[in-house]
């Protein structure tokens, strides 16, 4: 027998959910369920309202069931045969008619369990392991709102109850570092229910923000690259053209204005073209590198959102680079050094994941352009001494992709980075961007869209949980908190928090009549890199008493080495 892969053992965990939850409850329908990326969910309709009081019930009839040690079995059917399988099963039968007339019908049976699948499965229920249950949630019929609220219920497998055991302490692990939690605790910023998808940033929160942008503008600098900004809103006639408004407009936010329709930009692009164009190019200009941190908007649904993870409102460390053939590799290479570089200075340079994406479905250009895209991405990438897998169909519309994929502090995958090759939105069919070649001719640049870090807000909000809301000292929101013994010290605090401030620190002063035990605590649960605490006899003698959040008490010193100190801290 083979050993089953972890999204077999998930997947078919979910239809052992599901016949455990029919053979539970009565009056049961089931709709769908999948493996996720963390474990597996199924939907459910019954009269009974499932709470986590009624898991144990569940895993124990999973667990009977993975202990029969049946095999999954599966079957290519006929329409009529399926439906009557499925006879009763009102979501089924509608999913079943989703099935074009022709295409083969799969099934799987476990038992006296049968479902319609494509798979893959176990061969046999025993190599599942252990399945405990995690949460239930509520989930409209193919994820509108306008169909019945279905009850999901997800859950989580393990080989045995060991591994078990370790997967329930880095939920309960990332539980504490939720970013959403933090966020309040921390004052970083709040999201409004009556603003879905929209941040609402609070002054520390607002720190780390710029103090990220300034730091990608700084490496943008040495890199070559020129900083641009392009409007908002633009008028449909473009994203036409470009190719968005068939292929995304369900994603973008429209507007009218004087008979004529616009969009909120769900993406920079079309406009790095548009500056492109403004005036003649040579071979001699390229690359050019045109780097934006534009704002852009996409309309997603309200049920996919997360903390500041996922929204409508947001912004990339985008840039386009305009280049010739030759210069795709070279331009690719200097991507991945960049990449590289960034993410060692968050600790992120360990494990990076790397996939090519091709072709999808639903593209614009003929296939052997995007032969030719994929080939040279993929030599590219070579080159620069990195390895990388294939991820079929999973490219952008406009062309194949690169995706960099960082692993935080508890293990997990977060896909940030990207660099995409583009043939099809600087070419005559699409935006029209030219450049005078040296044989004097008009030729097509080739577009390379990149992003290091992704949506900023998404990086900001892996950063809070990567970190559990302690920052790396140049990174964090309040640098130093300086805390007065007794109120005869508040001047001398002042007189420090100058020098400080007027190093470029991030500096508070906490001179109010608590305990110093109190104020201490207080620094401590609010995470602050420093703390120094300041009385009379510290003024008389010009120093300072410092405490480091990671170091522990560090004893006192003269402010001027303090400062080189802090100064030392700082990422260039």
């Amino acid at each position: 027998m083979r050993e089953a892969t972890l999204e077999e053992r998930r997947h078919s965990a979910a239809h052992l959910m599901a016949r455990a939850v029919k053979n539970v409850f009565e009056d049961v329908q089931v709709d769908i369920g999948p493996a996720t990326d963390d474990g597996f969910y199924y939907d459910f309709d019954l009269p009974h309202r499932i709470s986590p009081e009624d898991f144990p019930k569940i895993e124990a009839e999973v667990a009977r069931l993975i202990a029969l040690d049946e095999p999954f079995e599966r079957k290519v059917v006929s329409r009529e045969d399926c439906a009557k399988m499925l006879e009763g099963q009102k979501y089924k039968l509608e999913r079943l008619a989703d099935i074009p007339e022709g295409e083969d019908i799969s099934t799987y049976a476990v038992g006296d369990y049968v479902e319609m699948c494509r798979g893959p499965h176990v061969e046999r229920s025993s190599q599942i392991g252990v399945v405990k249950l995690t949460r239930v949630a509520g989930s409209y019929y193919r994820g509108d709102e306008k169909n019945k609220m279905l009850q999901r219920i997800y859950g989580i497998v393990a080989k045995d109850q060991a591994e078990m055991d370790a997967i329930i302490e880095r939920a309960e692990e990332a539980k504490r570092r939720d970013h959403r939690r933090l966020g309040v605790e921390l004052d970083l910023f709040h999201l409004d229910p009556e603003d879905p998808g929209q941040i609402f940033w609070h002054p520390k929160g607002w720190s780390i923000y710029v103090t990220l942008q300034d730091y990608m503008r700084r490496k943008l600098v040495k890199d070559g690259y020129r900083e641009v900004n392009t409007p908002a809103i633009m008028p449909r006639s473009l994203w036409e053209r470009s190719g968005h408004w068939d292929h995304y407009k369900q994603n973008m936010f429209i507007t009218e204005s004087e008979k004529r329709i616009f969009a909120v930009k769900p993406m920079n692009c079309p406009g790095a073209i548009e500056i492109f164009k403004s005036r003649t190019r040579s071979y001699k200009d390229l690359p050019l590198r045109l780097a934006e941190f534009g704002h852009c908007a996409r309309n997603e649904p309200s049920g996919t959102l997360h903390g500041i993870m996922r929204v409508r409102g947001f912004v990339q460390d985008d840039a386009h680079i305009l280049c010739t053939e030759d210069q795709i590799e070279e331009e690719v290479a200097k991507f991945c050094r960049l990449l590289k570089d960034v993410y060692s200075d968050f600790g992120f340079d360990k494990n990076l994941l790397i996939k090519l994406s091709t072709m999808p479905e639903d593209h614009v250009g003929d296939e052997a352009t995007w032969q030719h895209a994929e080939s040279a991405l993929a030599a590219a990438c070579k080159a620069s001494g990195m390895e990388y897998e294939i991820q079929p169909g999973e490219g952008a519309f406009y062309g194949p992709k690169l995706e960099f994929t960082l692993i935080d502090a508890l293990g997990r995958a977060w896909q940030c980075g990207t660099i995409q090759l583009d043939y099809q939105l600087p070419s005559a069919e699409r935006l029209n961007a030219e450049y005078i070649g040296p044989d004097g001719q008009k030729h097509h640049p080739v577009m390379l869209h990149r992003a290091v870090l992704g949506s900023l807000e998404r990086f900001i909000g892996i950063l809070i949980e990567h970190y559990a809301g302690a920052f790396p000292f140049w990174l964090a929101p309040e640098q130093v908190r300086i805390l007065t013994v007794n109120d005869r010290a508040a001047d001398y605090a002042e007189k420090v928090r100058s020098v400080l401030a007027a190093e470029g620190i991030r500096v508070e002063v906490d001179a109010s009549p608590d305990k110093l035990g109190a104020k201490i605590r207080d620094a401590a649960l609010h995470k602050v890199s420093y703390q120094l605490v300041v009385g009379p006899r510290d003024e008389a003698a010009g120093m300072v008493s410092v405490r480091s959040r990671v170091n522990g008490d560090l004893g006192a010193m003269p402010l001027t080495d303090l400062v080189a100190k802090l100064k030392s801290e700082q990422v260039a």
